[in-house]
């Protein structure tokens, strides 16, 4: 095929999805000329899976993503159709926004925001290859091709893939290449590639089928309504989003149960046709009747599309059985007896990179200026995929000028710990984000995001002046209250003691200070206003975070003392030349380990699988040693 050169640019982004999305708008903010390919400008930021924002722990990184000046929290505010707050019964530490999505108002909105950037151009165009130099012994991003011949040059590419590479759908005996949605898989970029020294592995997912609001009968399901005067999910929203539509839950029986059982030798997952590994934590129905065969029901969450689709979603029962026993067992289900599948459940094979190719900067360790993001890099989800796209952007970016990368510790994010689990740890599965994963989920909480991450949005130059100064202001706000609440005694009275008998809490008889009575379980802030004539009237993000700092204090300064332990080993940095294979006193398989995911520093090398707490203080010890013998060999000069 003859190729001829078009306009050349700074980055490069191969896909518009939620990665890519958020990784060609950070690039062209700060300043690099972006363009960005999707193989269907119909299709930018898609959701082929579950139309939905936020979720446990995901709700954080979208408020970490517009924290640091992403635009996902942004435009899923404003297509958000339901939200609630999931964890009610737990602490603050764990609440988590969600929001049910009008899906294809999104993807315009996305698509609009990309078409109106500066210094961003959108295309439609398949990439199938990318162009390498040879720099100083070591491969270098040069240029993208499409497949129609245009040679683009570039000096940084983010791969943001999803699930497109080598993709192929699977259901029942059928199957087939495709990316999702019944789009064109992206093969000859896998090749590519693969020729260029990728590790590439194979991963699955699913989704659930769509059914025909009219087919449902709602009155066999429960109602499951939206919540009211809730923080949105930007904190630069200026109230939260409006609940237009309802959500209504139903569940599996036997007999679901029996329709399944009875056809397992018909479902790909049993037949030894599907290769790759799937998820864990959102397992196929198939898989969950089987592996959790005491189990009588499972619930399913009947969910709509958008304001201006009839289509309604099937939460919690993705299949890759044959299309008529999926109509059969949907039929078993309280309140769909009569449904009619308007898109039929499947199953998705991808090709994926090996995320311990990755920097924490998620360059690639061995090509310079190619950069991973999103399900390319062994995640799952969109919220995962938006909060990689952003830091693959910033770097990608950074890296083109010459710029140091940003790299979030653990401590100080969701988004440092999805990064850091993916290339130190890597991942046999789709990696899903949770709050478990995190040992420092008092301080990491969705409230607090911006108080940790907007500072750094504003330095790395993603946050304009107007908003970093509301910031500022919010800030000066809940140090005054904190302040104000330990300076003030309430005295004891009849309403306050009616306040605090009602919330449960026991009477005054003497003064006591408002910060002391709001540290009392299940009194709030609100509790107290009876006592508390001098109130300032104030927003509620400020008074939720005067309120949760005060309640938790003790918990929380000492989660940031360990937060500030861990932060001195991330300070100990390992030199990029060290050979790992030499060092007498390793174990053999931490040699190899260490030698291939090559740490940054002794905190990374610590968190690596199959490097022992042993195998650490050899490596402390050989880093004294050889910062010793470096003095030495100086004061000799």
């Amino acid at each position: 095929m003859k190729t001829y050169i078009s306009e050349s640019y700074d980055v490069a982004v191969i896909g518009a999805g939620h990665a890519g999305i958020e990784a060609a708008l950070a690039s062209a903010r700060l300043g690099c000329k972006t363009i960005v390919f999707a193989m269907n400008l119909d299709t930018v930021g898609n959701m082929p899976c579950n139309p939905s924002i936020g979720g446990t722990a995901k709700g954080h990184l979208v408020r970490e993503i517009d924290a640091l000046g992403g635009e996902m929290g942004k435009a899923a505010d404003e297509c958000a159709m339901q939200i609630r707050m999931l964890n009610r019964g737990k602490g603050p530490a764990v609440y988590s926004l969600r929001a049910q999505i009008d899906r294809r108002r999104y993807s315009e909105r996305m698509k609009h925001t990309l078409e109106t950037a500066e210094n961003l151009d959108l295309k439609q165009a398949e990439i199938t290859e990318i162009r390498f130099r040879d720099e100083d012994g070591k491969k270098a991003v040069e240029a993208v091709v499409t497949r129609l011949g245009a040679v683009y040059p570039v000096k940084a590419v983010v791969v943001a893939t999803g699930t497109y590479l080598r993709g192929r759908v699977l259901i029942g005996e059928v199957n087939y290449p495709s990316g999702p949605d019944g789009l064109f898989p992206s093969v000859a970029l896998a090749d590519c590639l693969k020729d260029a020294g990728v590790s590439v592995v194979r991963f699955k997912t699913g989704t659930p089928a769509r059914v025909k609001r009219s087919s449902i009968d709602f009155s066999k399901c429960e109602l499951q309504e939206g919540e009211t005067d809730l923080c949105p999910f930007s904190f630069e929203s200026k109230k939260p989003p409006e609940n237009k539509a309802v959500c209504h839950l139903t569940y599996t029986n036997e007999k679901t149960k029996e329709v399944i059982m009875r056809n397992l030798d018909r479902s790909p997952l049993y037949t030894g046709v599907i290769e790759g590994v799937g998820p864990r934590y959102c397992p196929s129905i198939e898989d969950k009747v089987v592996r959790f065969a005491d189990k009588k029901r499972h619930q399913l969450f009947l969910e709509p599309m958008g304001e201006k689709t009839d289509e309604i979603y099937v939460q919690g029962i993705s299949s890759s059985l044959p299309e008529d026993v999926q109509l059969e067992l949907l039929r078993t289900i309280p309140g769909l007896e009569n449904v009619k599948i308007m898109r039929t459940a499947y199953a998705i094979e991808y090709d994926c990179v090996d995320p311990t190719e990755l920097a924490a900067s998620l360059e690639f360790k061995k090509i310079k200026g190619l950069f991973g993001a999103g399900q390319f890099n062994g995640s799952s989800g969109y919220e995962e995929a938006a909060a990689q796209g952003l830091m693959a952007g910033i770097n990608a970016a950074r890296g083109v000028k010459g710029l140091k990368a940003v790299v979030l510790p653990r401590s100080s994010s969701y988004i440092g710990t999805l990064i850091d689990d993916l290339v130190t740890k890597g991942t046999n599965e789709p990696y899903r984000m949770m709050t478990s994963r995190s040992e420092y989920r008092l301080i990491l909480r969705q409230d607090n995001a911006d108080l940790r991450l907007t500072p750094l949005g504003r330095e790395i130059g993603l946050i304009g002046e107007k908003r970093y100064r509301a910031f500022l202001l919010k800030q000066k706000k809940i140090k005054k209250e904190l302040e104000r609440l330990k300076n003030t005694t309430a005295r004891p009275s009849r309403e306050l003691n009616a306040a605090l008998e009602a919330a449960g809490s026991e009477k005054i008889t003497t003064g006591a200070r408002l910060s002391e009575l709001l540290k009392r379980p299940r009194v709030t802030y609100e509790t107290l206003s009876v006592a508390d004539p001098e109130r300032p009237k104030l927003r509620r993000d400020v008074t939720e975070e005067v309120e949760i700092l005060l309640k938790y204090d003790g918990y929380i300064r000492r989660e940031e003392r360990e937060a500030e332990g861990f932060l001195k080993e991330e300070a100990r940095l390992l030199p990029k030349d060290a050979d790992y294979l030499a060092i007498e006193g390793l174990r053999l398989e931490a040699r190899q380990k260490l030698d291939k995911i090559r740490p940054e520093s002794i905190g990374q090398a610590s968190r690596i699988s199959g490097v022992s707490p042993a195998d650490v203080a050899v490596l402390m010890i050989w880093l004294d040693r050889r910062g010793r013998e470096k003095r030495e060999k100086k004061d000799e000069k």
